[in-house]
This record gives structure tokens, sequence and C-alpha cells, in this order.
């Protein structure tokens, strides 16, 4: 079998139209943007244009852009940023048990700081109940977090419905769109979100760049202090290559209508399993609300791990990206109570903008073949 890419949730290739983008200043602009000469000037206007380009495609404005080196550092600014800026109205912080370690781990190290939080579960299909979040608001609650959609299992969360419960108590939304930006139309406006997470290479563009959207009014403490760069929230030069690439990532997500091919071959894929193997495998995650591209299933008393080594030329993960290699039942697989048995036959393949129904079919064949 040739070689297929089918682990697109991990990370993406970069689209030729961002290496394109990226080129020039790899040779041309090689100024400071903050320079005020003729070196720094151009480069702060494509700086300016890449932010832009983001902005428009979740709908808010260029000065509510930061730059950051990724989801990961996105999302501690986020937590921490507002913990440490807001402390004084309170300490109480609402999170998901199935969010991804990027919002787990810097909950986990507030803690040890005075923070309090409360992790809340989900039902079998990967989404949090929006009841036990309103149950654990309380007059010390400054803050919620929760992903737009579930990186394992694509399950898309009541993000609107949370946004208006925060709106209603007055306090600050976060939501980790890691996963969704590019694939589900995001407007921050109408979820209601003060704060959303976007990373690069899950779009198309290049690793180490990420973007933390930041309503005008929230205030965040800097996680690395210094000069002035983005708004006085992130000092440090500029990577502004990296975020040219992914301004023009996010210009062709906006253009681009690909999602509709890319669910129908998920579905197209998710049929051809369930006709070959029936009641030997489970789809993980909500049936429908679920993002286009991603297809969690069970192979009931295997394990997941194993069948991919027998299919060397297939990339696709047994969960994120972030547990690869560890053969226990995956922490959100555990909260959604999914049994050992079916749990440990977990795959997740991730589809793309490249991949062909000739690279589905055999990937088919060779499962088939191998069970």
């Amino acid at each position: 079998m040739q070689k297929i890419y089918l682990d697109y949730n991990a990370s993406t290739p970069l689209a030729p139209e961002v290496v394109a983008s990226m080129q020039p200043l790899l040779n041309d602009f090689y100024g400071n943007p903050s320079a005020l000469h003729w070196a720094g000037k151009p480069v702060k206007e494509l700086l300016h244009k890449a932010r832009e380009q983001t902005a428009a495609l979740i709908g808010c404005s260029p000065r509510e852009i930061i730059f950051t080196s990724g989801g990961s550092e996105a999302n501690n600014l986020a937590l921490k940023g507002y913990f440490y800026k807001n402390r004084k109205k309170g300490n109480h912080i609402i999170t998901s048990k199935v969010e991804h370690p990027a919002i787990i781990n810097p909950c986990k190290f507030l803690e040890e700081a005075g923070a309090r939080v409360t992790y809340v579960g989900v039902d079998r299909f990967g989404r949090v109940l929006l009841e036990e979040i309103e149950k654990a608001i309380t007059k010390d609650t400054i803050l919620i977090s929760i992903m737009h959609s579930n990186n394992e299992v694509g399950t898309l969360q009541p993000i609107k419905e949370i946004g208006r419960m925060a709106e209603r108590y007055g306090i600050a939304f976060h939501t980790d769109a890691s996963q969704s930006v590019g694939k589900v139309p995001i407007d921050v406006n109408e979820l209601k979100v003060g704060m959303l997470t976007i990373a690069g290479h899950k779009l198309y563009a290049p690793k180490g760049i990420g973007v933390l959207y930041v309503k005008e009014g929230i205030e965040l403490e800097p996680l690395i202090h210094g000069a002035g760069h983005e708004f006085g929230l992130r000092a440090g030069t500029e990577n502004t290559l990296l975020a040219v690439g992914l301004g023009k990532a996010c210009e062709i997500a906006r253009n681009h209508v690909e999602n509709s091919k890319i669910k129908e071959l998920t579905d197209y894929f998710w049929g051809q399993l369930k006709e070959a193997f029936g009641d030997e495998i489970v789809l993980n995650g909500h049936p429908e609300e679920r993002l286009p591209n991603t297809l969690n299933v069970c192979f009931v008393n295997k394990i997941g791990q194993s069948l991919l080594d027998r299919i060397p030329n297939l990339a696709a993960s047994t969960g994120s990206a972030c547990h690869a290699g560890r053969i226990e039942l995956s922490p959100v697989l555990k909260e959604m109570q999914v049994p050992e048995e079916v749990g440990m036959g977990a795959i997740r393949f991730s589809l793309g903008r490249f991949t062909t129904k000739a690279e589905i079919d055999q990937v088919i064949d060779s499962l088939i073949e191998i069970l």
C-alpha cells in the first residue's frame, strides 16, 4: 500500500499557497516590523495583513488577534492570563474532563496557585451537559473554558448555549477551537466567546504559530514580559514569517468549499467500515454533531495500535497525537464510559484536503485483510 496520511487532526501538511506566501520573507523582507525605516515598514504591513486575514475568518477586529507560538501558548495565555489579572474578582474556573492537556495541565497548575477548578463530565457522546456547567457556577466563578470540538472523537460542544449562559452570569468564556477553525464555520460574536484559540498546524499553516482571540475589554496578564508587542500581551519580536503563513491559511479556509467533500468521504469511510465489520466496529462521538473530517471507531476486542502496526504505511492515531504510544484506554473514552474491551480497539482516522476516495478504499482493503 502506498503511504496514506489520515492524521490531519494531529497536524496538516502546508498548503502550497501558504508556502508561496512565506517565500518572500525568507529572502527580501527581513526587517523588524517595529522598525520605522524602509526595511521594517513593509514587514509591518505584511503582519497587519495576516492579522486582518485571521480576523476575517472568525469575525472579529484585527486588534483582537494576538499571535502566539501555537495553540498551547494561546490556551495558557487565556487561562493563566485571565486568572492572574482577575483573581481579585474570584478564583473559580470551570472546564471539562475531556479537554486537551493544553487546558487540563494549565488548570492543574493554577490549582497550585490558588485557583479552584471544577471539571464537568460529558455524556456518552462526549458532549458536556449544560445543566452541569450551570450547577457548578458560584459567585467566585470568573472563567469557563470548554473546547469547541474534541480532538479525539470530533464531538462538537454546545458553545453557543454556553456562551449565552456565561454572558447571563457575567463570566468570561474561552473556547479552544484548535480542531474546529477551518473545518466548521466560526463566528466569535455568534458564539458569544470572549477568547478563542487557533493552532496554525491544524489549518495547513506552519507549526509554531497560533492565535488567541481576545475580545476588546478583556484584560489579561501577559505570560512573556518585555516590550509592548501584540498590543502589550506578548513581548518579543513578531514571527512575521509564520504569521503570514497562518494569515494565508485563514484566507484559504474562508474561501474554500472543500468541507462538504471531506464530510462525504468521511461518511463513505464509515459506511464501508460498517458494511465490512458490522457489530464488530463501534463509532465514538456524536453521530451528527461532529467534525466533518473525524472518524473515531473501536474494533471490538482488538488493540488499535496493534492494528496500525500491521499497516505501517498508514498514518492514523489511537487517540490524540499527544497520547501516541500509550496503549491504555484514552481518558476521553473513559469519560464517555466506553467499555475497556471496546475502547482498547480505538483508532482515530482524520481526513483532510488531500485525502482521496482511492486512499480510503486501500485502507478498507488492508483492514479487511488483517482482520
